[in-house]
């Protein structure tokens, strides 16, 4: 008898939880996706964790927006399905992706706007652990106060729309993201900025972390709003000014460790961001990324931008 009910736990054990194969435990964890072909992918991310009832749920993040959670992720066998309201998409259908695992690997199908399917795939994401001991190297100006010198347009075909005004670096809307010719990995930036009433901006670390530039002055902090780290980390207080006044940012970025202090205030200490943010340049968070000012929504002015690399 004991034998038996022996028996029948081990089975009970192997058997699959809430429908999910015993391999389930592949799919866990961070992606960093591209989706759709050369010349026209853009990146996305997404999260896929177990819930304490057995399902598979996650989060993800778009080609825009922030990120959103999803109640429930089918894999089995290898085959993984999800889908998903849409956010700020053009669409009334909902987002859904088809895809297959192969080692460390997803590779798929989606249905973009305009109906046309679309190929995507997806790498795990890194860890980015902080090694310790950090050595900072010499500090660089990343804008000389005269010109464009070291920066480019997203778009090129939106050349002009950013120009400099007496020693500022400011958009004209509608207009694009500037970012940086060089690239950079572990580093301290400190920056001056300036809103007009109700605009929007942003400053993207590696090209891919959205802290978030908003005129907020007054209101509760928010993880989308001024000194949080768009939709992932809320800033512990609000230390902003109001719109028209000159306000700094300091911030550090060691592998996925971020503090951010605003107006000399630290309201994101240590830190760790998940994964890119909507609008990031792409997905491949391993790699070096420039500093990119977000310029397509709202009026700003940037001055005195300062990088200082990690050796």
């Amino acid at each position: 008898m004991a034998t038996r009910v022996l028996a029948l736990c081990l089975l009970a054990a192997a058997w699959p939880v809430g429908g999910q194969d015993q391999g389930a435990h592949a799919i866990l964890g961070r992606w960093d996706l591209t989706i759709g072909g050369s010349g026209a992918a853009y990146p996305s991310w997404l999260e896929v964790a177990r819930a304490a009832d057995g399902r598979l749920t996650g989060r993800f993040v778009g080609r825009f927006g922030s990120v959103r959670p999803m109640p429930k992720i089918e894999f089995k066998d290898g085959d993984l399905h999800f889908s998903l309201p849409p956010q700020y998409e053009k669409r009334k259908d909902d987002l859904t992706f088809k895809g297959r695992l192969s080692g460390d690997r997803l590779e798929g199908t989606t249905v973009g706007e305009d109906g046309k399917t679309l190929g995507w795939t997806g790498a795990r994401a890194p860890d980015l652990r902080p090694a310790a001991g950090i050595n900072w190297g010499q500090p660089v100006r990343l804008f000389n106060g005269r010109d464009l010198t070291g920066w480019r347009p997203r778009e090129e075909l939106k050349k002009g729309c950013w120009s400099v005004e007496g020693q500022t670096l400011t958009n004209h809307p509608p207009c694009v993201d500037l970012l940086t010719e060089q690239k950079f990995k572990d580093f301290k930036l400190s920056l001056e900025f300036k809103l007009v009433e109700k605009s929007n901006s942003g400053v993207y670390l590696r090209g891919r972390y959205e802290a978030q530039i908003e005129d907020n002055f007054g209101q509760e902090p928010e993880s989308h709003k001024v000194g949080g780290v768009y939709g992932f980390l809320t800033p512990t207080a609000n230390a902003a000014k109001k719109a028209g006044e000159w306000q700094t940012y300091e911030i550090t970025l060691v592998g996925r460790q971020v503090t951010v202090a605003l107006n000399g205030r630290t309201v994101v200490d240590r830190q760790e961001i998940p994964g890119i943010t909507g609008g990031a340049l792409d997905s491949d968070e391993g790699a070096p990324g420039p500093i990119m000012l977000q310029g397509d929504h709202g009026k700003v002015w940037f001055r005195n931008l300062v990088l200082t690399p990690a050796k």
